[in-house]
Parts: C-alpha cells; structure tokens; sequence
C-alpha cells in the first residue's frame, strides 16, 4: 500500500474530554423548522405526542442529541415569553419580522419547548431577548421556569398546567447583539450583560449557567471587551461563524455547485479553527484557569435558499459537502475541547444545514445527520493525543487531506474518526496505535457519495448513507485504512 498519510494514536495519553453538548442543536422560529419541523399540534395526521412530530423525535433520540438552543436566533430579541403561555387559542398572535414576514400564532412556547427537551432527554437552552427586552422580563422567565415557591410567576406556571418546575441549566443573555439583537457595541452590550444576569436568580438548587453574547466571527475586540469588562459574571461566551462559499448576495447553491466551490466551502470551514484559537486566546488572559465556556452556538453551511421557496425561510438541500464540513469542523470543537464544551449547529430541521428535512408526512435523514451519528461515540470521551502527518490537497495543496481525531469511550472502546476532504482521490492513512495493552480488533463504518452533490430526496431518501467499512488491515500494531473520496469514516477499536 502506497501510503500517503500517517497518524499515531497515543492511547495512553489524554489530553482532555469531548463535552456531549459539542454535538448541540439549534432550533428557531424560522421557516419550517419549528412549526412543521418539530410542532405539528395534536389534532395533525402526522404521528405525533403532545403535538411533537414522533419521526423526527425517534431520529433525534437516536442521534442522542444533547442539548438544544431555542427560540433564536435574531428571533429571540423580539420573543417575548409572555405569548407563549396559557391557552394556546389566546395566545397572541405576531409578525415574524425577521423571517419571512409570516404570522407567529405562539402555540409553540415555554411549556411545548421544555415538555420537547423532557421528551428528547436533552438539556435545554435559552436565549433571552435583551434586544427589545426587560430586565423584569427575563427575571419572570426564570421565575416561571425554575421557582418552586408561592410566587406569581410559580403561580401562573401551575395554573398553565404545570405543578412542578423544570431544570434549566443554560441561559443566554441576548443573541446577536452587535446585529439583529440591537447593533450594540461591545461596551454598551456588557455593561447591559452585567445589567440582566444580576436578575437571573438560582432558584432551590438550579443553578443557571449564565452565557453572554459573544463575537461575530473575527471580532476579537468584541471577546477582549466582553472578557475585560463582564468576565466574573458569565460562565459562558458565544461565537457565530457560518460556512458561506460565496459573497452575502450570492452565496452559492447547495447542490449542483463547481469543483472550485467545493474547495472554498472546505477552506473556509477549516477556519473555524483559526477563530477558536485566537478567541480562546484572549479568553486566557482574563480566565487562565478556563472557568468560562467557549460556546459556538451558531455554526455550519449557508449557501442560497432552493428555487422556488420563501427567501426568509433559509431552507437549503444537504450534501456530502456538507458532511465533511460537519466532520472536520467536529474535530476542530474536539482539538479545542479544553475550552469549547458546547456547539449548536444551525439549525435542527428544514433550515440551513440540517439534520432532518421535513415535507408533509414525509421526512429524511440528510448526510450531516448521519455524521452527527457516527460521531456520537465522541460524546464525552477522552480525547486521545493525535500525531499527523497527511497528504495535502486542494487547488493549491492548501488543505490537509485528510482530518482525524480519536477518543477512549467509558466502555474502553476506541473511536477514530478520519474525514477525506479531497473529492476526487482516496486517501491511505497508516494509523499506528501506540499504548495498546494487547491485541485489538476492528469495525468500520463510512458514508461518501459518487458525486460531489451527492444528497438525499424524499423520492430517495437513502441515497447517501452510512455503510459498513472494510478497507483496512490491522497488523503488528498499525491499522492501514483506504478511504473513499469525500467520505467519513468511524473506526471502532475494542481490546482482545
């Protein structure tokens, strides 16, 4: 075997452990991804529980989604929670102002947003509306969430139809502020930060973890102001980056793309890990010991919506191009999993780069499902130190070939995770397993695509899938992989 990549695996080396809520989800009011998506109401023909579709719940329980973010987004800073309680026929109706212009009818609130995360067994995480918001308003929020007492919010709450309150551990403090969430600057943004998560009250033993808005992008002054000015307040910070091939007005399509898209589309989510070292830089000098969070809580493909649907709806096709962007930037979270302990990519269903895509009764698992799970064996596993060495690809040899990472599961089971980015060619990649007490065999499972645009339809929804892996050979302490092109693929390694 001619091989053209080699990795040492140290498996007796640890340099940290891959938080579960790295493999976070998204969910806005926006499109079809909450009301169709997720929320069909009870009276609906579609299979549902309590108004919850039960296809796309049985596939996010098997995906074992860890924690979900909702309800935005830039519709968080114009959410208020209030018309989204009591009976759903009074709840107030409003304009989705940022989406399409659609009416917001509210069925789809606190109650239903927390009974989804109960039934999903995920955390839940939300955004509060700082933007065109009160400081009493989230307090309520949290009141109604979270207090067991005689109180007036507790009170409402229970004459809604719940007795007990819920848990809630993550709670962002405004969305976007420097954009839709109210064009702020930096210093105006933390010193309403320090304003709002005063009133945020830990009521009986939920403790809130408190997350500040942070940068867009490469807004380093905005991390160093944030951090300089708030950081004893916050026990988290966001950051937005979204992959997008082309200029704000023409992004580009998600299908039927060009070679040279594919490579903008890699390079350019590669550099996620250019923004989470430099931000997490900074972070360290006012938090050495890496008390807070660093949140990716918006993350993945945009490319230009498909023919024929509301531009507001952002709803976009899936392909294996997406895949590999999940794949390779999940490794980047996992290399930085130290100080990045959640992600939530956008967005859940039917809008940007989505796991599921809904139509009517139908529905379909997308590639970027089937990475996230895969790689659900990565959730909070020991990340194993990683020596590479790989083959460079790309127009220009800008890119590495292939992308890996490895972990040690609680059951000893080891998963290595290899993305070859390349489109045309397959990739030889000599893995030596260093550490090892004794022997081990080997599983494998890949997903690729014999064309670059390679994605499912509801005519064929199982066009791209995961397949069992086979092209490898472990021998004397090496594991000697051929990839396909364009392809992810899960080792499994277990002892004896």
């Amino acid at each position: 075997m001619n091989v053209a990549s080699r990795v040492v695996v140290n498996a007796d080396r640890v340099k940290g452990t891959i938080n579960r809520n790295i493999y976070g989800h998204f969910s806005e009011h926006l499109g079809r991804c909450i009301y169709e998506g997720l929320w069909v109401g009870e009276d609906s023909p579609i299979p549902n529980t309590n108004g919850i579709r039960n296809d796309v719940l049985e596939a996010l329980k098997q995906m074992k989604i860890p924690v979900l973010r909702w309800p935005g987004g830039c519709f968080a800073d114009e959410y208020h929670w209030k018309d989204g309680v009591g009976p759903r026929e009074k709840r107030k109706r409003m304009v989705n102002t940022h989406w399409g212009g659609v009416i917001e009818n509210n069925h789809f609130g606190t109650h239903e947003f927390m009974m989804l995360c109960e039934l999903l067994g995920c955390e839940p995480y939300i955004s509060g509306n700082v933007g065109s918001g009160t400081v009493q308003e989230m307090s309520e929020w949290v009141e109604y969430i979270t207090f067991d007492g005689e109180s007036p919010m507790a009170n409402w709450r229970r004459e809604n139809g719940r007795e007990k309150p819920w848990r809630i551990k993550y709670w962002g403090v405004g969305n976007e502020n420097w954009g839709c969430g109210g064009n702020m600057r930096a210093e105006y943004y933390a010193d309403l930060y320090r304003q709002f998560q005063t009133y945020l009250r830990n009521y009986g033993d939920n403790k809130l973890h408190k997350i500040a808005c942070g940068a867009n992008t490469a807004d380093y002054h905005w991390t160093e102001v944030l951090m300089k000015q708030a950081a004893p307040f916050m026990h988290g910070l966001s950051l937005h980056y979204y992959t997008v091939p082309g200029p704000w007005e023409k992004k580009g399509p998600a299908t039927g793309f060009t070679t040279d898209e594919w490579w903008v589309t890699l390079k350019k989510a590669l550099f996620m890990d250019r923004l989470v070292t430099k931000h997490s830089a900074i972070m360290d000098v006012y938090d050495p010991d890496k008390r807070i969070d660093l949140i990716v809580d918006e993350w993945g493909t945009w490319y230009d919506v498909e023919p024929g649907t509301n531009p507001g709806f952002l709803y976009q096709q899936n392909s294996i191009r997406d895949a590999l962007v999940a794949g390779a930037t999940l490794h980047i979270f996992h290399r930085h999993c130290d100080r990045v302990r959640m992600a939530n990519i956008a967005q859940l269903v039917n809008v940007l780069q989505s796991v599921i895509l809904t139509e009517g009764e139908r529905m379909l698992l997308t590639p970027t499902y089937h990475v996230f799970n895969m790689f659900k064996v990565h959730q909070d596993a020991e990340l194993l130190d990683t020596w590479e060495s790989v083959e460079r690809t790309g127009p220009e040899g800008e890119l590495p070939k292939v992308s890996v990472s490895a972990s040690r599961a609680a059951d000893g089971k080891i998963h290595i995770s290899l993305c070859n980015l390349d489109f045309e060619t397959g990739a030889s990649v000599d893995i030596e397993l260093r550490g090892l007490n004794g022997g081990v065999s080997a599983t494998g499972t890949t997903l690729t695509s014999g064309r670059i645009d390679g994605h499912n339809t509801f005519d064929e929804p199982e066009r791209v899938k995961p397949a069992p892996f086979r092209d490898f050979k472990l021998e004397g302490g090496h594991l000697n992989a051929s990839l396909p092109p364009m392809s992810v693929t899960v080792l499994e390694l277990t002892a004896g």
